[in-house]
């Protein structure tokens, strides 16, 4: 019996996290369509990574707060608001991993995925990404509307390595 018991605790506890981390989402994406760069960047980790939906945009925290500032200066933020999100913890309580799927007047329906970690006993958004999602009979038109840049890019960047 006291086994059950602390099993319905532990469970009870990962529930109270996953609730704190779906409100920490909510609130982040809140402050994008705000323009509110503090409350923000304040939810992501010092070592932050975030994935944007073009292929070039893999920002650290300070490069990403560098492309973000003029948008947010000018009042212009983003929207997106989760209509479904899933989220798991790690055994340790310090890890949990989400997919979301966020509704977006400019961009439609998008994925968002990432990590969020403990930095000095607050969650923190340590890796973000953010995906357009493209319905499968619509797979083949696409890739062939980007082909002609993927191609280029694919040059750049082997001729880069």
């Amino acid at each position: 019996m006291l086994c059950l018991a602390l099993l319905a605790l532990g469970a009870q506890g990962q529930q109270r996290e996953r609730e704190k981390l779906d409100h920490l989402l909510s609130q982040w994406h809140l402050a994008a369509s705000r323009a509110d760069f503090d409350d923000y960047f304040d939810a992501m980790a010092q070592d932050a990574v975030y994935l944007g939906t073009d292929a070039t945009e893999r920002w650290t925290l300070e490069a990403f707060k560098a492309f973000v500032r003029p948008y947010f200066e000018q009042g212009r933020g983003w929207t997106f608001e989760a209509v479904e999100r899933n989220i798991q913890l790690d055994g340790s309580g310090n890890l949990a991993w989400f997919d979301e799927l966020l509704d977006s007047p400019h961009m439609k329906i998008c994925r968002g995925s990432g990590l969020l970690k403990k930095e000095n006993g607050q969650w923190k958004i340590a890796h973000y990404v953010l995906s357009i999602v493209v319905p499968n009979a619509l797979v083949g038109e696409v890739v062939r509307l980007k082909a002609p840049r993927d191609g280029k890019l694919l040059k750049e960047l082997k001729k880069d390595r």
